[in-house]
């Protein structure tokens, strides 16, 4: 063998070893101990493959910079990377993490929307749980991003307020607000579906409006056993051409929930209080579930035209004022 020979073979012989060496040195986890944690960390949008690799050396997840960049290189992900959020593991090698954000495998979170929640509050429950920021969400929460998807309801309102179905989604973190807000209106629209046999009732009109009215049984209704009873008696002052003095529209009106409300209260201006104006509000005051959509479909036929809660949050239910009255005289003996 000639010098040149033997001397490229050696040269050969190095750089194999080395990139073994390299790949063995990116192949191995930061922490291969039974105490490796689980971290979450946000890949923002538009960070560089140096951006990346200095988030993850802070969060232990590669001992260095140049593990990541390396394993980048070496695996075929480098330029590929995805924004988002990620759930990183200590004990995965830098070629495992580089995979899986160039994959655009993001974090999952299970987020439950409670009944009668209103969109704010479905917002600020996004935010915390970081699947999207609660000002974008409501941005995105208006008729137009769902127009071209909706068949059921015509959605006359300015804001998608009472269409989210409160339910339990999983989300990716850093979902777009636009994806949140269709998932749960299409959610709506296939509950919905899944139990409307006949049309809406004659003094509602619309589906829309039974979705209202839900959304007030919603509010003024704290055991299931009453909502189609409370359903029935708003449906007999709508009939009569009585106004519904919901309570729950004036806590909406009010933008805040009082524990009790003040004839002053009673009197704010707004299209939703209902015991200014006659009718349905305009639109629905929350987010209405399954019970309520059923009750406000199928009220319940009565002839009760009032009802007042007790502690408890049943409800005394009467046909004339006199009753009435003497109802809340009764609770107040028992407050």
């Amino acid at each position: 063998m000639t010098p040149l020979n033997k001397a490229i073979g050696i040269g050969l012989a190095l750089l194999a070893a080395l990139g073994l060496a390299a790949w063995i040195w990116v192949a191995q986890p930061c922490d291969r101990s039974a105490s490796a944690s689980q971290v979450l960390v946000e890949i923002p949008q538009g960070s560089s493959v140096s951006d990346i690799a200095e988030i993850l050396r802070n969060e232990r997840l590669v001992r260095g910079r140049g593990a990541f960049v390396v394993a980048a290189l070496l695996s075929g992900t480098y330029g590929k990377f995805q924004a988002g959020w990620y759930e990183l593991s200590q004990a995965s090698s830098p070629v495992e993490i580089a995979h899986k954000i160039a994959r655009g495998e993001v974090a999952q979170i299970k987020v439950t929307i409670p009944e009668g929640a209103n969109l704010r509050q479905i917002a600020c429950t996004l935010e915390e749980a970081k699947v999207c920021g609660a000002d974008e969400f409501i941005a995105a929460a208006v008729p137009a991003t769902v127009t071209n998807r909706v068949t059921t309801f015509t959605i006359p309102a300015e804001t998608l307020e009472g269409y989210l179905f409160p339910d339990t989604y999983f989300f990716a973190l850093g979902s777009p607000a636009e994806r949140v807000v269709a998932a749960m209106v299409d959610r709506l629209e296939d509950v919905f579906l899944d139990f409307v046999s006949v049309g809406p009732p004659a003094m509602l009109g619309s589906l829309d409006a039974v979705v209202t009215l839900a959304s007030l049984v919603e509010g003024e209704a704290k055991w299931d056993d009453e909502r189609a009873l409370i359903a029935g008696v708003l449906a007999n002052r709508l009939k009569t051409g009585m106004r519904l003095q919901c309570d729950a529209t004036v806590q909406y009106a009010l933008g805040e929930h009082k524990p009790r409300l003040t004839y002053e209260d009673l009197k704010v201006e707004s299209p939703y209080n209902t015991y200014l104006r006659p009718g349905l509000p305009p639109g629905p005051i929350c987010s209405p579930g399954l019970a309520s959509l059923k009750a406000a479909l199928h009220p319940e036929p009565t002839d009760y035209l009032y009802y007042v809660a007790k502690p408890d949050g049943h409800h005394i239910f009467s046909r004339t004022y006199e009753e009435h009255k003497a109802a809340i005289a009764k609770i107040r003996g028992q407050r």
